[in-house]
């Protein structure tokens, strides 16, 4: 038997550090993992490069991303939405 329901696809949130590329950003995930032997709390970074047709978000944004096919030899990501503009593009609007 087959179900119609789609599954929700993959994503995760994290924040733009390189909008250099074009319809290219680079999303760091920070994870917060506990130590296997010392049950310290680890921080640990990833770094996506994840697809965005329009160039809408740029550095500092907190986006989310969600998996899709891959677009690239790195990009297997896709920007689904932007969660909140960072403050220094919201100055940048109106100043030249």
């Amino acid at each position: 038997m087959q179900s119609n329901t789609k599954q929700k696809p993959f994503s995760m949130t994290g924040v733009v550090v390189s909008d250099k590329m074009d319809k290219t950003r680079v999303v760091v995930i920070e994870k917060v993992l506990r130590h296997t032997t010392y049950a310290k709390a680890v921080k640990k970074k990833i770094r996506y490069k994840a697809h965005d047709e329009q160039n809408q978000s740029h550095q500092g944004d907190r986006v989310e991303i969600v998996l899709s096919k891959p677009q690239s030899r790195e990009k297997r990501w896709r920007v689904a939405s932007i969660i909140e503009k960072a403050a220094t593009n919201l100055a940048q609007g109106g100043a030249a």
